[in-house]
């Protein structure tokens, strides 16, 4: 929501909006931008003189006092992604999807967009430390790029012109059925695309690859571009390498290293998707790109918030945020973190997201936190859209969890662990707070306390 209202502000719209009490970074943003946050849902805070509301799709129109109030007096609602969908349809546009990795592979695109100068705008749903840590980057209005959401077919508002797909796992059990369902909506999000459009997709990823070839059976005439480990041309990566503080890789036919400064193999892929992206965008606009010049761009990526975010350092504990909640992408970005960081002791407070997450989930969740030599547990973190039944609950995952690890900690409130962290960190340990929970504050607290520690 702060992405789009900075993209519409760009554009010369006047934004306010209204929010809960609740903290977070994307105050920040709103505050440097001069956009008014209005911290109460109550019908009379709506201003008189608005003349759209756009709303997330966390709220209901149909019991929210704010939307209920504008409804009865005529204001046009749209949820986020029918604006969207409504900006993308007025422009060439490209859609970044994907169960994992969209939120990199955009913001990697936007880094490159910027570098060459490109005519577009470009959205993340993360603030970016390439764009001046904001969530959007505006070059001009000949195209738009963002970030795409599978929930509830979403992303079915958008209107491509060019579709990468970062791959498809099981997520959202609270409303797709299982895998096939989920790969259902993504194949009806490529037949979007218009004619002769452009399909980019990650040839490593099995599900993603079925769709593709599903649809490109019915749609001769997309053209299709795979990239990773599996696909042929430039696009194929290889000799990945991970070094402390480095991800090392090759694209294609290229002799040339291009270099990450960000943790994760996976990333080397998200690059990967990325430079494909930018390829078809600079055909368009008759751009013939430097690659000296793009794999200057990826090295000086220094990623996006609460993706592998460097918090801070103090009394030799290095702090790291990461938005990960789902198994797949714990795994990955824990993986990647071991290798970036291969002297310190892995430390990691995760916070469960939505109660059919977990529950659908929960051996693979299990599993991938045992990478960890340290693991910390919550209750699980709620959803607006879902109910608890009593089925699961964070001490069930900390259970599952200790069949494949030693050392398991559950505390149910998250700020109750900052104490027996405070006496269970050691210098030189990497302390990671993951999920898409409030846990992160658990990071910023404990960074405080030492901070103010004398050395």
């Amino acid at each position: 929501m702060t992405a789009l209202a900075e993209l519409l502000q760009q554009q010369g719209v006047q934004i306010c909006g209204s929010d809960t009490h609740e903290r977070f970074y994307t105050d920040g943003i709103l505050a440097e931008l001069g956009i008014p946050v209005i911290e109460s849902f109550d019908a009379d805070r709506l201003p008189d003189d608005s003349e759209a509301v756009i709303y997330s799709a966390a709220y209901d129109p149909a019991v929210h006092p704010q939307l209920l109030h504008a409804a009865e007096r005529g204001t046009p609602l749209m949820s986020y992604t029918e604006a969207l969908g409504g900006l993308s349809a007025g422009q060439f546009a490209v859609g970044i999807a994907g169960v994992h990795g969209k939120t990199t592979t955009a913001a990697l695109v936007g880094t490159l967009v910027r570098q060459l100068g490109l005519p577009g705008s470009v959205l993340v749903g993360s603030a970016v430390t390439n764009f001046n840590g904001r969530s959007t980057y505006s070059g001009g209005n000949r195209f738009l790029v963002a970030e795409t959401c599978e929930y509830r077919r979403h992303f079915l508002s958008f209107h491509p012109d060019v579709l990468l797909i970062t791959g498809i796992e099981p997520d959202h059990l609270d409303y797709y059925r299982d895998l096939q369902d989920i790969q259902s909506a993504f194949a009806d999000y490529v037949r979007r695309l218009p004619q002769a459009g452009v399909l980019i997709y990650c040839a490593d990823d099995p599900a993603a690859q079925e769709v593709c070839a599903a649809v490109a059976q019915e749609r001769s005439d997309l053209k299709l571009i795979g990239y990773g480990r599996s696909a042929e041309g430039d696009y194929r990566l290889s000799n990945v390498e991970l070094v402390p503080a480095t991800v090392r890789f090759q694209l294609g036919r290229d002799a040339a290293p291009w270099l990450l400064r960000v943790p994760g193999a996976h990333n080397a892929l998200n690059a990967a998707g990325a430079v494909a992206v930018l390829d078809c965008l600079a055909r368009r606009f008759g751009v013939q790109p430097d690659r000296a010049q793009l794999r200057s761009a990826l090295a000086s990526f220094s990623g996006t918030r609460r993706r592998s975010e460097v918090v801070g350092e103090a009394g030799g504990v290095l702090f790291i945020d990461d938005y990960g909640h789902h198994p797949t992408a714990i795994r990955t970005t824990l993986e990647g973190l071991r290798a970036f960081y291969p002297r310190r002791r892995l430390v990691v407070d995760f916070m469960s997201h939505t109660y059919s997450r977990t529950a659908a989930l929960l051996d693979d969740f299990a599993r991938s936190l045992a990478i960890a030599d340290v693991v910390v547990l919550h209750r699980i973190y709620a959803s607006a859209r879902e109910r608890f039944d009593g089925r699961i609950a964070g001490n069930d995952l900390a259970d599952r969890t200790r069949r494949y690890h030693a050392d398991v900690h559950y505390i149910e409130e998250p700020m109750d662990a900052v104490r027996p962290l405070q006496r269970l960190l050691q210098r030189g340990d990497l302390f990671v707070t993951m999920g898409a929970g409030n846990n992160w504050q658990i990071g910023e607290r404990l960074l405080q306390q030492r901070q103010r520690e004398p050395a």
